[in-house]
């Protein structure tokens, strides 16, 4: 399953490709370049990286990237603690266990 969201994201990802000036040369971003960017200003309060990030790519894209980073990190952190991916998303939440 995973590796048809990783396909369908990666053609997304082809799809949403968008240029940003950085100084001397264009460089591309990608959507999760993007989520990377906004996730981490986010943790850190930043306003002006997490504007930055946000104009990378579209609010749709974004929004997937940020999705498929929240179900890596889960799988990471599940298998690091050897927990079942839903007990550590509920308990990253601060939900009860189920």
């Amino acid at each position: 399953m995973w590796g048809r969201v990783r396909r369908i994201g990666v053609k997304v990802a082809d799809g949403v490709r968008t240029r940003q000036r950085t100084g001397r040369e264009d460089r591309p971003h990608n959507l999760f370049e993007a989520a990377a960017a906004y996730v981490s200003a986010r943790v850190e309060g930043d306003q002006e990286r997490i504007d930055e990030a946000s104009g990378w790519v579209s609010p749709e894209a974004l929004s997937f990237g940020v999705n498929e980073l929240a179900c890596r990190a889960v799988v990471a952190l599940a298998r690091e603690r050897d927990e079942s991916p839903r007990t550590v998303a509920r308990a990253l939440l601060g939900l009860p266990a189920a």
